[in-house]
């Protein structure tokens, strides 16, 4: 009888205990706390009532014989007392906290997997090669590694020196690669820099980009999200040689389970020479037209004026530079993913095809004390819209765990603020300042 008791006991315990993640299907069929509650209490009380009939000699056979039972009965009454407690005792929290426990596991799978969408990412990295079935956001991690390789190579080809490269990683997920060359043949500073950040935005940022995206969902405090993106600045030693900036990006939300909540890509490319070449203008314009006018005839347009507009330094009233292309938030209230991704994709590969032939044909012209003198008070005013006016540099300086040396490799290794320097009228300076205030049409 007594084996029979345990077997029965032990029974309610693994029924209880065996616990399996549910499916999706099983979620509908959870009952309520108050459901599993009483159940399990009356689980409780049928197995204490069966305890309670047991004959005294099933539970106390285990001190001897019949005779040295009644010998030692009073001996061994509190014993045999406390032990029946007892196994009522663990009964009772088998069929109360068991269930319980298989409740609240049920109701809360996410607590079996707290996974973020990194570790999420980073097992589908494991498990299978990067393909066009993936999520976007590793297509996108995966096109800019791959394309900086490709323009690092080509400018130390240039250049004759080897950039520096650093990979760092972040705390909460994701990391980058930052190239740098400093003091080479050509260029003073080229940063070439990918980045992969992962975290969590909060309530109050969430309704602040729902004034662009109406895809967010406003009821939920927080939201998973993942961003990527190539930036590129070169400053050339010749003033007669352009800076030119380049940046293309995505960013997306993810819901619980890793899929995509809502994406958007932005980016473009612009040109700041010290000394204006209409020539190189019209070309650095003309390769990004046609790599825009094969997507759609109105990208061009639209984005050269967003451009103008939005690298603008409000405080100096004029153009960082002669413009090109840009744009951001294209998202899918307006456009396709997979057609969005291939423009990005070929406004990136038009990169060096639009600077290089630039930069091939000044890089060795001749130059001045003071013409030098002039690149240094641009890159000033270069510097000035990259700390007050940019949002990118805003972004990744209040990121937490940024890594400020690589969102900061923009600036110039050198510049100049000089105290209301004005250039002479009818000089090429001039012109300069003259066109980035009204800015051209150059194709």
């Amino acid at each position: 009888m007594r084996g029979a008791m345990w077997k029965r006991v032990a029974d309610v315990g693994c029924q209880n205990l065996v616990i399996q993640q549910p499916s999706q299907a099983d979620t509908s069929t959870i009952p309520n706390t108050k459901t599993v509650t009483m159940a399990a209490r009356r689980q409780a009380q049928r197995l204490a009532g069966e305890l309670r009939q047991l004959p005294t000699h099933s539970v106390t056979r285990q001190w001897g014989s019949s005779r040295s039972l009644s010998t030692k009965a009073s001996t061994h009454q509190s014993s045999r007392s406390s032990w029946h407690l007892s196994l009522i005792g663990a009964a009772a929290v088998l069929g109360v906290a068991a269930p319980l426990a298989y409740h609240n596991i049920k109701s809360n799978p996410v607590g079996l997997d707290a996974s973020t969408l990194a570790e999420k990412d980073a097992q589908k990295k494991r498990e299978a090669a990067i393909s066009d079935d993936s999520p976007m956001r590793l297509r996108m991690e995966r096109f800019i590694k791959e394309q900086q390789q490709v323009i690092v190579q080509a400018l130390e080809k240039i250049d004759g020196k080897k950039f520096r490269k650093d990979e760092w990683d972040r705390k909460n997920g994701g990391g980058g690669i930052t190239c740098v060359l400093q003091d080479g043949n050509v260029f003073e500073k080229a940063g070439v820099g990918v980045s992969v950040v992962y975290g969590s935005l909060p309530k109050p940022a969430i309704e602040k980009m729902r004034a662009n995206h109406k895809s967010l969902d406003p009821t939920v405090n927080s939201l998973d999200f993942f961003a990527a993106g190539l930036s590129l600045v070169l400053h050339p030693h010749n003033p007669m040689a352009p800076t030119v900036h380049l940046n293309y990006r995505y960013f997306e939300t993810a819901n619980p389970d890793g899929t995509s909540q809502a994406w958007w890509f932005g980016g473009g490319s612009d040109l700041t020479p010290s000394y204006l070449f209409d020539e190189d203008a019209i070309h650095f314009h003309k390769t990004l037209k046609e790599a825009c006018d094969k997507h759609n005839k109105e990208f061009y347009p639209e984005f050269k004026q967003w451009c103008d507009e939005y690298f603008y330094n409000k405080h100096r009233e004029e153009c960082r530079g002669i413009g090109g292309i840009f744009f951001d938030d294209l998202d899918e209230a307006s456009h396709d993913q997979e057609n969005t991704f291939a423009f990005i994709q070929d406004c990136l590969k038009s990169f060096l095809p639009s600077y290089l032939p630039i930069l091939e044909k000044r890089k060795d012209m001749p130059f001045t004390e003071k013409e030098k003198e002039w690149q240094q008070i641009r890159r000033g005013k270069y510097v000035e819209f990259n700390l007050v006016h940019d949002r990118g540099t805003a972004f990744g300086l209040n990121t937490p765990g940024s890594r400020v040396e690589s969102i900061l490799m923009s600036l110039p290794l050198t510049a100049t603020w000089k105290y209301m320097h004005e250039p002479e009228p009818k000089s090429r300076e001039q012109r300069l300042v003259d066109v980035l205030k009204e800015p051209k049409e150059w194709v």
